[in-house]
């Protein structure tokens, strides 16, 4: 038996896992930077405008991270909703 084959392929797995690792944590970031980014947003006339942008780019990015493209459609629809509803709410 041949040791070459399983040492090919744990390295493999490794670099997908690194990828993997990657990927999520430059998802995270841009997530960060989108956040602090869009908390003064000058095109949105009130807080349900700008906290429906925040929540919906919030929300399709950890739904892509968690659950691919249909999980970043699902999150970004709720996570807008969500923060429309919260920034109405601030603005009575």
């Amino acid at each position: 038996m041949s040791v070459g084959p399983m040492i090919n392929t744990s390295a493999k797995r490794l670099k997908k896992r690194r990828l993997k690792v990657n990927r999520r944590l430059l998802v995270i970031a841009m997530l960060a930077v989108l956040c602090f980014g869009l908390t003064n947003v000058s095109g949105c006339s009130n807080n349900a405008q700008t906290y429906g942008a925040i929540g919906g780019a919030g929300g399709a990015v950890i739904g892509g991270v968690t659950g691919g493209f249909g999980g970043a459609v699902i999150g970004g629809a709720l996570g807008g909703g969500a923060g429309y509803v919260i920034g109405n709410e601030q603005d009575k």
